[in-house]
């Protein structure tokens, strides 16, 4: 009697078992796994910011740094109705450009940037959005960031952009230390294959803003962080 009692009080549960498989899951196992679930929750990736083409892009992503996707797209049309094209843009006065903007945070900068982005666009690339990670990073207001999702979006060259999101995933999941953006991307690009790198890093930001958000986190939701995340994390569960 006490040897059953004894059994059924040391049998390992859930939690038990669940932490037992993450320690003996490695990084390739932990991606493909996170492979799967995103397709899964996310087959379809449509870029989030409103665009025509590489130029509106460009501005809306720029427009997107420090808010939200969702804002811009409430700002966009106007501006995009007062010019669409480098040309106009170029045209126009910065306080107007400022006037328009001005949800987005950073008027005064963005602004500024939009309008001297455009002259330089006409004046060395005739007009056109550059194909160049060098020549975008080159331009007033875009880091390599937002170069890395025009290369992506616009142009389909395979580039691995990191916003907030997937900083905090990629940490959350241990597959990154989360020292800083640079080690992130390299660490993203190491460990997933190239060929996925621009519908995967929509999906795990799509992920990140439905599942595994800075705050108001619910683990019980957030299926990948329960199987795969650091152990500071499962823990909670």
């Amino acid at each position: 009697m006490k040897r059953a009692l004894f059994s059924q009080v040391t049998q390992p549960g859930p939690k038990f078992r669940l932490i037992k498989a993450l320690r003996d899951m490695n990084k390739s196992d932990k991606v493909i796994f996170i492979m799967n679930e995103l397709e899964r929750l996310y087959p379809k990736t449509l870029v989030p910011l409103d665009h025509t083409d590489a130029y509106t892009l460009l501005i809306a992503v720029l427009l997107s740094a420090q808010c939200t996707d969702k804002r811009v797209n409430t700002v966009t049309p106007a501006l995009f109705k007062l010019a669409s094209t480098p040309e106009n843009m170029m045209m126009q006065d910065v306080k107007q450009i400022r006037e328009i903007i001005k949800p987005c945070g950073l008027s005064p900068r963005k602004s500024a940037a939009i309008h001297r982005l455009s002259e330089i666009l006409v004046e060395k690339h005739s007009g056109k959005v550059p194909e160049s990670f060098e020549d975008l990073e080159e331009l007033p207001g875009v880091g390599h960031k937002t170069a890395s999702v025009v290369m992506a979006q616009a142009f389909g060259v395979a580039a691995f952009p990191v916003d907030t999101h997937i900083q905090r995933l990629m940490y959350r999941w241990g597959l990154s230390t989360g020292k800083n953006v640079v080690v992130t991307e390299k660490d993203a690009k190491r460990l997933f294959p190239r060929e996925k790198w621009n519908k995967l890093h929509l999906q795990i930001i799509f992920y990140g803003r439905e599942y595994c958000p800075a705050r108001g986190w619910d683990m019980r939701k957030d299926l990948i962080t329960q199987k795969v995340g650091r152990r500071e994390f499962t823990s909670l569960l």
